[in-house]
């Protein structure tokens, strides 16, 4: 039992050493980034008097969340409503994490683990369908890359054991291993040092990239899009 508890300590201390490496290596890279000077698109405005750079900025950074805006997403709603699982589960398993090691009480309580473990055993059927697709779309095995595969992989594990930490932490019989969140914690801490040298490191530019395009389009009068 003392060993077990001394484990658990060792694998909260890393967790939060991860954390601070993932942040460090973050801020160089936004220091990096911002040493850049924004471009400055020299054309007319396109159309001022229904959108500007600022419109077409505020558009483009939230495009993410509206699925009719775009043909790809509209056409292929149930694609799309794969990604929101997802993603949602990563918030799960990461809140999952941190909150096991400073409000354990919450993890525990009923509505916490019903909301959290529902999201990590959605998520992981995600991953499970992703992984299969990436194996065997042919499209997909052309774009692919090892980082793509082993991130996949990885992750999908990490949905499934978050789920049945999730269930330990509740009480739920079958489940009451403390090695579960030690595990789950050690692989949460290698996630957070992997990601910013991994492709997963995308969602770090992702607000850079969509507010420049947005800004741009909607200077040139594209975005917003136009209905009718």
């Amino acid at each position: 039992m003392h060993e077990s508890s001394s484990l658990l300590h060792t694998a909260e201390v890393v967790h939060w050493i991860a954390l601070i490496v993932m942040a460090v290596v973050y801020t160089m890279r936004l220091r990096w980034l911002f040493k850049f000077k924004p471009g400055v698109d020299r054309s007319a405005p396109g159309s001022p008097a229904r959108t500007n750079a600022k419109r077409g900025g505020f558009y483009s950074l939230f495009n993410v969340a509206m699925p009719w805006s775009m043909e790809s997403t509209r056409k292929g709603f149930a694609f799309y409503l794969t990604f929101v699982i997802f993603h949602i589960g990563v918030v799960a398993g990461i809140s999952l994490a941190f909150l096991s090691t400073i409000a354990p009480g919450l993890v525990a309580a009923r509505p916490f683990a019903w909301v959290c473990g529902v999201a990590l055993v959605a998520a992981f059927g995600v991953a499970v369908y992703r992984v299969f697709r990436r194996l065997f779309r042919p499209v997909m095995k052309l774009i692919s890359t090892p980082d793509d595969y082993f991130s996949l992989f990885m992750l999908t594990i990490w949905f499934g054991l978050g789920a049945v930490t999730q269930a330990h932490l509740a009480g739920v019989a079958g489940f009451e291993s403390v090695n579960l969140l030690v595990a789950y914690l050690f692989l949460t801490s290698f996630f957070l040092i992997y990601v910013p040298f991994s492709k997963i490191s995308h969602y770090l530019y992702y607000p850079f990239t969509r507010l420049w395009i947005g800004r741009t389009l909607g200077h040139r009068g594209s975005y917003p899009i136009a209905r009718g």
